[in-house]
């Protein structure tokens, strides 16, 4: 046994004094239709972030706007989805997981249907009402965002064990990868035959669905703190509301190393899974003389298809890498094993298959067969090591769970934003197979930054709590 090894027996951390959560007790088949509805639920949000990016000139030319503006505006949603926790993170509190979670879904219901409701461009004065209508209501939609991500994430924790949150985790996040990843491809689809807004109409039929599936099968799981005291519900004065729409707790996350350099890594992978899917159409057109929405958009059922099945997989083998670990130290786990799963991926797939993707398109070698498999292993990859470090985010710091997660879905769709709003211009300017030179060293990025922590991971942690005694106690 190494000293680090020893050095993780005797520490005391916040993790070995939380409880177990009774709703582990449930039926697998309860479980996973938990994990369902939570991912259904989750899919029309992570569906309209990037279900709008093929459609954007149709868009533009509907409102009296440019391609760029509307480019704009969907980096503007993906930013604001990254902070929508600090919203909908107090209303948890409030309300209870279950009722913010439902008011969430409405809310995102309502403002699609007044986006898809926002009028064409007219003359004279009304003439810029579509696009402020069309704007507004978009923003709104936004800042639902990652709080479902947060909270169906949160469901996990509170009923599997360790040790199976990785599998579950993994298909929870069918619903996260499949909008991004299919939403470009049903809305290509869809436009060719009808317009822009039957797409966000199928969003607010989805959320529907959603919201009534959320009432008959989501439980209504309270923290450990709302539960505590006796089960007395605490007093909501003016100033408490107040402190809770405090966005500090989240930013002090940061100050665990551990949690701030998996943010990063999120962040990075991000930059890759987004430009990908924001700039094919753009790319593969002009290239291969793909004349309509419809043909570029069948383009995204390949990246689409690797994501669900990297996420799935990545998810299975994280969990087997833990039990191994356990297994060599004799019944000890710890949360960073399972980030050791995503290193093949982190070093060897994902660049090797960026590398192969851009700089095939940037010579024009190979064709559109080309693009098509490298796109798909790419996301395959990327899903594969997105898979441990979503799960190691939930299990990192118990008792700060919400906000670990929270801190990392604001890195990581503030690089979304960054990245779905540059990569066109830096691909006009740059080129093909610089830009996705760049996307590889940022996977490279993260891929080092995973290694330290799974490495020092306990490490840092502890070194934050004894610089900060009062993390402990927060």
């Amino acid at each position: 046994m190494n000293t680090f090894d020893e050095l993780a027996r005797r520490l005391q951390l916040q993790r070995t004094n939380t409880t177990t959560s009774p709703y582990r007790l449930l039926p697998v088949w309860r479980k996973y239709l938990i994990v369902f509805v939570a991912a259904f639920t989750t899919l029309p949000i992570t569906f309209a972030s990037t279900s709008l990016f093929p459609l954007t000139q149709e868009i533009a030319t509907s409102l009296d706007s440019t391609a760029s503006h509307i480019q704009i505006i969907n980096a503007i949603v993906l930013v604001l989805m990254g902070c929508s926790i600090f919203v909908w993170g107090p209303l948890n509190k409030i309300f209870g997981r279950k009722r913010a979670w439902l008011a969430a879904t409405v809310v995102f219901a309502l403002s699609t249907a007044g986006t898809a409701l926002a009028p064409d461009a007219g003359s004279g004065p009304s003439r810029s009402t579509g696009l402020a209508v069309f704007t507004a209501m978009r923003v709104i939609s936004g800042f639902e965002g990652t709080f479902f991500h947060i909270a169906g994430q949160t469901w996990i924790a509170d009923i599997f064990e360790p040790t199976e949150r990785g599998t579950a985790t993994g298909f929870f996040l069918i619903g996260t990868v499949f909008g991004p990843a299919f939403g470009p491809c049903f809305a290509g689809i869809m436009v060719t035959y009808t317009t822009w807004r039957a797409v966000l109409w199928l969003q607010v039929a989805m959320s529907g669905v959603g919201f009534v599936m959320s009432i008959l099968f989501l439980p209504d799981i309270r923290s450990n703190s709302a539960t505590s005291s006796k089960h007395k519900k605490p007093a909501w004065t003016p100033l408490a509301v107040l402190k809770l729409f405090n966005p500090t707790k989240t930013f002090k996350a940061f100050l665990f190393p551990n949690v701030l350099l998996t943010d990063i890594a999120c962040g990075c992978m991000s930059w890759s899974q987004y430009t990908l899917l924001a700039s094919p159409r753009h790319i593969l057109n002009p290239r291969f003389n793909l004349t309509t929405p419809l043909v570029s958009g069948l383009f995204y059922i390949a990246p689409g298809v690797g994501f669900i099945i990297g996420t799935m997989i990545g998810g299975r083998y994280s969990d087997h890498v833990v039990h191994k670990h356990i297994a060599l130290r004799g019944g000890l786990r710890l949360p960073q094993d399972r980030l050791n799963s995503g290193m093949p991926m982190f070093f060897g797939v994902i660049p090797a298959a960026q590398l192969v993707y851009g700089w095939c398109l940037h010579f024009n070698v190979g064709g559109l067969p080309v693009a098509v498999v490298f796109a798909a292993i790419q996301a395959f990859g990327l899903l594969f090591a997105f898979a441990s470090l979503n799960t190691y985010c939930a299990e990192a710091l118990p008792r700060r769970r919400s906000e670990v997660i929270a801190s990392k879905y604001l890195i990581q769709y503030t690089t979304s934003a960054v990245g779905s709003a540059v990569v066109v211009p830096l691909i006009d300017r740059i080129g093909m197979g610089p830009a996705t030179t760049i996307s590889a060293l940022l996977v490279l990025v993260a891929g080092c930054l995973s290694l330290v922590t799974a490495r020092y991971g306990i490490t840092m942690e502890r070194w934050a709590e004894r610089k900060m005694p009062r993390l402990l106690t927060e």
